[in-house]
């Protein structure tokens, strides 16, 4: 039915039948990324927040090749002056678009465009389509609701940050694997930089050790669902 595409630092593509959807499209300056700005494209963008290094090659992508934003009313007020077609939402809400169910999740963290601008609260995605919800936690600390989402979704694939420094670490990234009780754990937002460098393999034992699926991917690899 579906295919995840990893593109390295927290870029994930998931296709679904005719529709191609990226997440924090993050390739200009992402030495992990196996993408080039000029081969991107897609038909939407869902961004987690603004920061540079997921709200990435946006604009360029989108800007004049019918793809559609969707992000929080802020970010996306804010991409709809620079001349994108977006769906703004906010954190709790959520929408049917052609591809699958949209809802974004509360984050702990900032927000802001790579030019200063505010760009509301930041967002954690659950994107269900048929029978399978892919949850990606955005950049976060762990928080203890994310057990009421593992509670109200039944999660297949989460892909959680696991960098420390700026977001989670491995060892609450564990804990949060355990909140949100998904089946297949993917973690991301990690050494793509030289502060965020984290042992994946040692997140990859310790989720094990909770009785959790872990697949580390590396930038290009797919799961095919």
């Amino acid at each position: 039915m579906g295919k995840l595409i990893y593109h390295g630092h927290s870029f994930l593509e998931v296709i679904l039948n005719e529709h191609k959807i990226y997440v924090d499209p993050f390739i200009t300056g992402n030495p992990l990324c196996d993408l080039k700005p000029e081969n991107a494209s897609c038909n939407y963008i869902i961004l987690t927040h603004g920061h540079a290094d997921h709200f990435g090659n946006t604009i360029e992508i989108a800007r004049g090749n019918d793809v559609k934003v969707i992000a929080t009313a802020e970010l996306s007020y804010y991409l709809e002056a620079k001349g994108v077609s977006t769906h703004a939402m906010n954190l709790g809400g959520s929408f049917q678009f052609p591809f699958g169910r949209v809802k974004l999740t509360l984050a702990h963290h900032s927000s802001s465009t790579p030019d200063g601008t505010y760009a509301g609260d930041p967002a954690g995605i659950l994107l269900s389509a048929g029978d399978k919800t892919v949850f990606h936690a955005g950049d976060t600390a762990l928080f203890y609701d994310m057990k009421l989402i593992g509670d109200y979704h039944k999660i297949d694939y989460a892909f959680l940050p696991v960098g420390d420094n700026f977001t989670m670490g491995i060892d609450d990234a564990v804990k949060a694997a355990e909140f949100l009780n998904a089946e297949t754990i993917i973690p991301v937002h990690y050494n793509t930089f030289e502060i965020i460098k984290a042992d994946a393999n040692e997140f990859k034992r310790k989720i094990e050790s909770i009785g959790k699926k872990c697949i580390v991917m590396n930038a290009g690899d797919e799961i095919n669902f």
